[in-house]
């Protein structure tokens, strides 16, 4: 069970396990007349066929509360884009399916393109970029839930939990984060979050001081997690990074765009799994290795903005220090393991460590020769000013595509 304990400057929503799960879907029932919801998935083909996403679709198939369900579907033909127009037909509600790499969405990215308005990177923040345009061109929610569509351990409660801080109207909130423990299989996971961002973080803390932006990324208990919930009218001016900064990303302009008391953080599942990437110490361009700079760089720009100076001299001090700290979080976290019965490598963890330690580094000094660097998709509202037509170029774009290809 939860405590009540508030850390950080950013509230915290716990769950005590006092509350039936058909209590909270009833009350979301009734603030769906006043803020009505929507879902976004942004989803692979390759997600379809998995052990997880079919658990989902059968969990959000009870859920009565949505408006509607949007999904972005990435790396898919037409063969396959048919299969997910059945796939997700158990829904048995709303829904549309983006066809991300058909020819009329792809028309359109050509379009934004011209414009220089469009996504430079392939993956899930371009994918999540599109779902909010489409929900904000559709204009029928006030409150979106994003969640991921590996989640192995999924059940409609991590829904209900994730939407009601911005569903409820007489709460204030416009933006929520999910955490959750990252255990299962009698593992401690979430070593990105555990052995980079924290460390990370504190070292950042200890080498500039006390700093209002680091103390509000410190205060979440999951930073990195892919589930949120906010209030629609969030979309207009969000820039989102198209890369593995994507969560850090929204975090940070959450933290420009409003004050602390309109975010909170939701205690959202007991135990959470899903697919895991690989360590690629070899490759810089893949899994975590990739992943933990992205994540630098998304810290390191944010810091910048706020007048933060680095240099080379600084990066390895940052370096070094978050190395020593990351060591010390290793024993923390082996006997938390221990204490709990789960297991815990600490060769692995430390190799880990080795890895971020390097990549700390390699991040700054990426930075520091990329200056120009903007890996920032642009917002909403700068391309509806260019382009004011694309909001109903993409509603009708995504009706031709489901009613050409459904069976």
């Amino acid at each position: 069970m939860a405590d009540f304990y508030q850390n950080g400057i950013i509230t915290t929503l716990h769950n005590l396990r006092q509350r039936s799960l058909d209590d909270l879907e009833a009350e979301l029932i009734k603030f769906s007349s006043k803020r009505p919801m929507t879902l976004v998935l942004p989803s692979l083909y390759s997600e379809l066929e998995g052990e997880a996403l079919p658990n989902i679709v059968n969990e959000l198939s009870k859920v009565k509360y949505l408006d509607e369900i949007v999904i972005g579907l990435d790396r898919a033909n037409e063969s396959q884009y048919r299969k997910a127009l059945e796939f997700f037909k158990p829904l048995g509600q709303n829904f549309k399916v983006l066809w991300n790499d058909g020819p009329r969405l792809q028309a359109i990215d050509k379009r934004l393109r011209e414009e220089n308005l469009s996504p430079k990177e392939l993956g899930k923040g371009r994918n999540v970029w599109y779902c909010f345009g489409y929900v904000l061109a559709a204009n029928r929610s006030e409150a979106i839930a994003l969640h991921d569509c590996d989640i192995l351990t999924y059940d409609r409660s991590l829904l209900a939990r994730l939407l009601y801080p911005v569903a409820n109207p007489n709460f204030n909130y416009k933006f929520c984060k999910g955490f959750y423990a990252r255990v299962a299989e009698g593992k401690m996971n979430g070593r990105v979050t555990r052995l980079l961002v924290t460390p990370l973080i504190r070292a950042l803390k200890k080498v500039y001081g006390e700093n209002d932006y680091l103390e509000y990324i410190d205060s979440f208990r999951y930073p990195l997690a892919g589930e949120f919930s906010f209030r629609t009218d969030v979309i207009n001016d969000l820039r989102i990074p198209s890369d593995w900064g994507l969560e850090i990303g929204v975090l940070s302009e959450l933290n420009r765009n409003y004050a602390n008391n309109r975010i909170c953080q939701a205690d959202i599942a007991d135990t959470y799994d899903h697919k895991h990437q690989d360590l690629s110490a070899d490759d810089t361009a893949k899994g975590l290795s990739k992943m933990s700079i992205d994540i630098c760089k998304a810290l390191y720009r944010k810091l910048a903005t706020n007048g933060v100076v680095f240099n080379s001299e600084t990066f390895r001090a940052i370096k070094a220090t978050y190395y020593r700290i990351a060591l010390d979080f290793v024993e923390t976290y082996y006997n938390d393991a221990q204490m709990n019965g789960l297991n815990l490598d600490i060769h692995a963890e430390e190799a880990a460590i080795e890895l971020f330690a390097e990549n700390v580094l390699n991040a700054g000094q990426d930075f520091l020769e990329n200056p120009m660097e903007t890996p920032f998709i642009p917002s909403w509202n700068r391309v509806g000013s260019a382009l004011p037509d694309i909001a109903e170029d993409l509603i009708a774009a995504v009706d031709a595509d489901m009613a050409d290809y459904t069976s």
